[in-house]
């Protein structure tokens, strides 16, 4: 479960801990600045340390002001003799500014461009791993957390700006403070432990609780979201499913609250422990202070920066310790982000690979085995042994959960198997190049996506990596019969197909049907898979849907066609039927009745439905 592996080392962190990691944080947030804009990370680190540098020369510049003035003579003298110093420190001041300016333009720049950078990272990483991948539990845990490591990215630009600032400053200070009297150092440190031990302790608890309940979070936006959602609207309503929904809702919400409150509480007894320590330590510092004043061990001048140094020195301890605190937590969300990239490595759909022949004559599957991560049930397919002759209809036919999903879907590479092999005539697919054998398939799944984009991008999408061909979209939709389905959109193809935006077009369920043909079409595959093609099509428009698959295959092109409706593979070359993951018959239509097995029966069935007379309605009393 590697998306908390690191939660215990963040829950033990303490302050020499974390000064012990600040120059490998500090690291981590240059590297992201540098792969984002190289320039403007220059830009941050030098008008950071030149702020530093002015911070220290200016609380020298304080302390010869208040030198010249407290000396003895006339104040028209004193006044001249301080002005060289005050000159200097209104300087420096007029620098800082600049220097403050150049970072906040830098750092704008470069936060976007981290963030970018991150979430393409991210993005890209997801995608190119293989389907098991995603459909597994604890991999998409890790793609839950890892999405909050760009924004975290972003940040660690932001806080590691800050703890730059903050250690600069409290170097020019404690320096400054050295020099002015060694015992005002450590004082400096017993004022700001306080808020270091503070901040480290609520960081510790917030982070915990983040991935505590970072499902009852997601779980809890989902059910928000079904209530808005358009295609839940029309059963929420018919069943009354709201005030279910929002009772479910309601709960959880108030749990999170609770755990919220929970959080609150200890931070306020925490905040008052950290404010009374802190109170006592100030009060123990001006104590010194003034007892070295009236020891005469300290000028009156010198006391006065000393003030001054103590109040930037602890102002500036206090904002490194929750700058790097808060550097620390969003640097573990990158880690996330890193170990996603690690991991989606070791599982990323292989790249290269065995040459595919390039006219095979058929495919086929050799004793096997395959079973769905994480699922202890039977295998999805039990030592199947077919073939898939190329150039074909060929059927695939059973009841719910007999395998014919799976089948295809390790026909196109999405999984391997288990045990077996599936063999493009000499070449085992296992060893073959995943991407070229890709491209041999197109597919139309009974679930396939309906983008919300253009109707001519749904189809082009077939096909995305080849520019756009708008005469290859007009032949598809002729080939899939989607041409009126076009023809009644408002905008024709460039109609946009997601009502939830302004202009938006919703189909119906047979003319995205058409539509997910005509993307299949335009993908060109040598082998077309359609799963379910005519179940959201009347009568008339499944035979025009058939006739258009048929004339596919008589031009070359294999069709593996998954069908409950037995009727309409008998234009099959070939049919397979399984059961329960195991093949149990194999051949024409024609010999599949003849020998009255699993197909004959089902075929039976089915026809039964239709030439059952109808009940007569019984007659009013």
């Amino acid at each position: 479960m590697g998306w908390n592996q690191h939660a215990d080392a963040f829950l033990e962190l303490g302050f020499r801990a974390m000064l012990r990691r600040l120059p490998s944080l500090l690291a981590a947030s240059f590297r992201l600045a540098r792969q984002a804009d190289r320039r403007a990370a220059r830009t941050v680190l030098a008008s950071e340390v030149g702020r530093g540098v002015a911070q220290a020369v200016s609380l020298l510049a304080v302390n010869s002001v208040l030198g010249r003035l407290m000396a003895g003579g006339q104040i028209e003298q004193r006044l001249r003799d301080a002005l060289p110093a005050l000159v200097t420190l209104g300087v420096l001041m007029l620098v800082g500014a600049l220097l403050r300016a150049a970072t906040t333009y830098a750092t704008g720049r470069l936060e976007p461009k981290v963030e970018r950078v991150a979430t393409e990272r991210y993005l890209e990483r997801a995608a190119a791993v293989e389907l098991a991948a995603i459909e597994d539990h604890a991999f998409h845990k890790l793609l839950d957390t890892a999405q909050y490591g760009a924004a975290s990215a972003r940040r660690m630009i932001m806080f590691g700006t800050r703890v730059v600032n903050a250690v600069i400053s409290l170097v020019a200070a404690a320096g400054v403070l050295t020099v002015l009297h060694p015992v005002l150092l450590p004082l400096l440190v017993t004022m700001t432990l306080p808020s270091a031990w503070s901040a480290l302790t609520l960081a510790r608890r917030r982070y915990e609780s983040f991935h505590t309940w970072v499902q009852h979070s997601r779980a809890g936006q989902l059910l928000s979201r079904l209530l808005i959602e358009p295609e839940a609207a029309p059963e929420i309503r018919v069943h009354g499913m709201g005030g279910f929904l929002l009772r479910h809702f309601r709960v959880m919400s108030e749990t999170a609250e609770a755990e919220q409150a929970r959080l609150a509480r200890l931070a306020a007894r925490t905040g008052l422990i950290a404010a009374a320590w802190t109170g006592l330590a100030t009060a123990a510092t001006y104590a010194t202070l003034g007892g070295l004043l009236l020891g005469g061990a300290m000028a009156l001048s010198v006391a006065g920066t000393a003030v001054i140094a103590v109040r930037t020195g602890s102002q500036s301890l206090e904002s490194l310790v929750v700058e790097v605190n808060a550097l620390h937590e969003e640097a573990l969300f990158v880690g996330d982000l890193e170990r996603l990239s690690a991991e989606a490595a070791e599982r990323a759909i292989p790249v290269g690979g065995a040459a595919l022949p390039e006219a095979p004559r058929e495919i086929r599957f050799e004793n096997v085995t395959f079973r769905y991560p994480g699922e202890a049930a039977r295998p999805a397919l039990d030592d199947v042994s077919l073939t898939l002759p190329l150039g074909r209809i060929v059927a695939l036919v059973g009841e719910n959960g007999s395998g014919k999903t799976t089948l295809v879907k390790l026909l196109a590479g999405l999984y391997t198997p288990d045990r077996g092999r599936i063999m493009w005539d000499r070449v085992d697919a296992a060893t073959a190049d995943r991407r070229a054998l890709a491209e041999r398939i197109a597919m139309v799944a009974q679930d396939f996506k309906r983008w919300p984009f253009t109707a001519r991008v749904n189809i082009a999408v077939g096909r995305s990596s080849a520019p756009l061909n708008d005469a290859h979209v007009a032949d598809a939709i002729a080939e899939a019969g989607a041409g009126e389905v076009v023809a009644d959109l408002p905008r024709g193809l460039d109609t946009l197909l997601a009502r939830d935006f302004s202009g938006g077009h919703q189909l119906s369920g047979g003319q995205w049907q058409r539509l997910g043909i005509a993307r299949a079409a335009y993908r060109r595959g040598s082998i077309l898979v359609v799963d379910e093609p005519t179940a959201a099509l009347d009568a008339r428009a499944e035979l025009e849907i058939f006739d258009k698959i048929r004339a596919l295959a008589s031009n070359g092109q294999t069709v593996v066609l998954i069908t409950h409706r037995l009727a309409s593979v008998r234009h099959a070359d070939l049919v397979h039927v399984l059961d329960q993951g195991r093949l149990v018959e194999s051949g024409t239509p024609d010999e599949l009745l003849a020998s009255g097995g699993v197909y004959a029966e089902l075929y039976s069935l089915q026809a039964e439905q239709f030439s059952r007379a109808p009940v007569p309605a019984p007659k009013a009393g």
